[in-house]
């Protein structure tokens, strides 16, 4: 749809669906009492486009862990800003160029927009957008996993972080979720020793078959997690990706072997409680005594580097060497159900709302 023409335009109006906060969530998993769907009108005219926006048709929404914490109204040392009370939801996401002022983008261009309204239709500023390039031959729900939060925390946690030598003991909690199944392969392709923790025994089947681990349990099977960690590391562990945090990361603290490097990647044990209630870590102390490096990470702080591992995802991706999973949503009403499985056992791999 071009912006130019001296004639009068005609004025495109859609009827536009999308999430957004109506009360905040303080604990458990939000609901519809939560979160909401409305109905807005939405024009596509030209005149409604600010200079260097484009509008946009949302095709796929990341929905990954941390919009959980931007949804409980505690500002208490979480990652994220809250999101603003009958405001859209934002999240990472994939979209198809319908209108254009820019000049570096045209209209059926195909573009990831990290700050993306959960919405059918967007307006954003084209700052921020990177154009997919539609002959590297990668399925484009693929962007928002390997190549995207998933895939570069991933990346982040164990390249740049963790930092692993071959034969290192490398532990990855949440290993079937959407960051662990790359971090695990990650450390694998380093030479390391890999095993996982998940939450069923199909799980289990599958980072050890699919995803190349060496072995894996049950959390919920081996619940005293001190004994698993006994007898999955006999000789320690040296890096630990943390997804979860709470009583799985006190008891890895027991088994660290000196110099060992935890990056912190999330808690998500912890997201769905107010702070007073989650789990303390009494044996900090071994930090001191192992000279541990714990370390929390943002992929915002290291998007200097995202280049580097775009090359190298997509050489692994070509040579086969990462496998991957993902659940996708279908239909933009299916939001709520798609936050909810990220914090049920049921879920595997990567979440998607295809809109």
């Amino acid at each position: 749809m071009g912006s130019g023409g001296g004639g009068a335009e005609e004025v495109t109006v859609v009827e536009n669906r999308e999430w957004y906060l109506a009360a905040y969530a303080p604990e458990g998993v939000p609901t519809s009492d939560h979160l909401k769907l409305r109905t807005v009108s939405f024009s596509l005219s030209a005149v409604a486009i600010p200079d260097q926006h484009v509008a946009l048709q949302l095709l796929y929404i990341s929905l990954d862990p941390y919009l959980r914490s931007r949804m409980s109204g505690h500002e208490d040392g979480l990652y994220a800003p809250q999101f603003p009370l009958n405001k859209g939801i934002e999240a990472f996401g994939m979209g198809r160029v319908i209108r254009s002022k820019d000049i570096k983008f045209t209209e059926g261009d195909i573009v990831i927009y990290p700050f993306s309204p959960v919405a059918e239709y967007s307006v954003v500023p084209s700052t921020f957008l990177q154009k997919v390039d539609p002959t590297v031959g990668i399925a484009l729900p693929d962007y928002l996993g390997c190549f995207g939060v998933p895939g570069f925390a991933a990346w982040v946690g164990i390249e740049v972080l963790g930092k692993p030598k071959p034969g290192s003991n490398v532990f990855i909690s949440a290993a079937a979720g959407g960051v662990g199944m790359y971090a695990g392969q990650l450390a694998k392709l380093k030479g390391c020793r890999v095993i996982g923790s998940t939450g069923s025994d199909d799980k289990v089947k599958l980072v050890k078959e699919e995803f190349g681990y060496d072995d894996a349990f049950n959390y919920h099977t081996e619940t005293d997690f001190n004994a698993a960690l006994s007898k999955y590391f006999p000789n320690g562990i040296d890096v630990y990706f943390d997804n979860v945090g709470g009583n799985m990361l006190e008891a890895v603290l027991n088994h660290v072997n000196n110099g060992a490097r935890i990056p912190v990647c999330g808690m998500i044990s912890q997201y769905s409680k107010i702070w007073t209630e989650r789990e303390g870590v009494r044996n900090l102390l071994n930090l001191v005594g192992k000279e541990v490096r714990v370390e929390g990470f943002m992929i915002g702080s290291y998007l200097h580097r995202f280049g580097d591992f775009a090359k190298e995802m997509q050489g692994y991706i070509k040579e086969g060497k990462i496998s991957f999973k993902h659940k996708i949503y279908h239909g933009i009403e299916s939001f709520l159900e798609g936050i909810a499985s990220m914090f049920s056992s049921t879920n595997t791999g990567k979440v998607i709302l295809q809109i």
